[in-house]
């Protein structure tokens, strides 16, 4: 069921309508079985290397690079992160668990808040603060009471948008694909009751996080480097586990 207790993962989108980022969780009914984390390099970065070639090991074979040549190793920045995989959405079971909210939401329009919630991440904000939040601001004539952020936020800007899966793995994100299969309907307004959602992030890098002012871009870049660190820590972790074997093979 999905009220199990148990940790679930999670998308929070802020928007700075407000004089306090409001945020916008949607948390998943039902853990994805299976999840593709994909790596892409770099772009290499083309350009001549200006730093002296060390000469080659005693023995070597390898030529050294002509001057001007451009270092075919270089890249512009950190390798592209993505991740893609697929929500179940069940209005029966989301009935079924009890919270009157809930279910009184399910039953009024299956899965479709749900789904209305995962399709507004893909809106672009305005300067007046828009996403989820504020749309609804601008419908009531609510405006932020801030200054707003020092740097002028494109009117086409995509929301800051986190993804939660589990505590050492929080990031931020862009949503590339969202594709929904709806399977079922219900017999009064004909609003979807199951439905699959494949889902494509893109984890957004240091460079492009730039462009996120403010608290949310603070926000933004420490779970960046949160995660980044952890993952270099497992990584030196990992050391420990073929160090034995590996020593024997080295030829010093």
């Amino acid at each position: 069921m999905s009220g199990s207790k148990y940790l679930r993962g999670a998308f929070v989108s802020f928007t700075e309508t407000f004089p306090l980022p409001i945020p916008n969780v949607i948390i998943f009914q039902y853990n994805p079985e299976t999840m593709t984390h994909t790596w892409t390099p770099a772009a290499t970065g083309g350009a001549p290397s200006t730093t002296p070639h060390p000469a080659s090991p005693a023995g070597g074979t390898g030529a050294q690079p002509a001057d001007g040549a451009s270092n075919p190793l270089a890249v512009t920045g950190p390798p592209g992160e993505a991740f893609s995989f697929t929500l179940m959405l069940d209005g029966n079971d989301q009935i079924a668990d009890g919270n009157p909210v809930s279910a009184g939401l399910a039953t009024a329009s299956g899965v479709y808040t749900r789904l209305a919630a995962l399709e507004m991440l893909l809106f672009p904000t305005d300067n007046s603060g828009g996403g989820l939040i504020g749309s609804i601001s601008s419908a009531l004539g609510i405006t932020g009471g801030s200054s707003g952020p020092s740097t002028p936020i494109p009117a086409a800007q995509l929301p800051t948008v986190l993804f939660i899966w589990g505590p050492g793995r929080i990031l931020p994100v862009k949503v590339t694909t969202l594709t929904t299969t709806e399977k079922l309907y219900d017999n009064i307004l004909l609003n979807p009751t199951h439905a699959e959602v494949s889902v494509g992030l893109k984890v957004l890098t240091p460079q492009e996080l730039q462009y996120v002012d403010g608290p949310l871009g603070t926000l933004a870049n420490a779970a960046y480097t949160i995660a980044k660190t952890l993952r270099e820590a497992l990584a030196l972790a990992n050391l420990a586990n073929g160090v034995g074997d590996i020593i024997g093979m080295l030829p010093v």
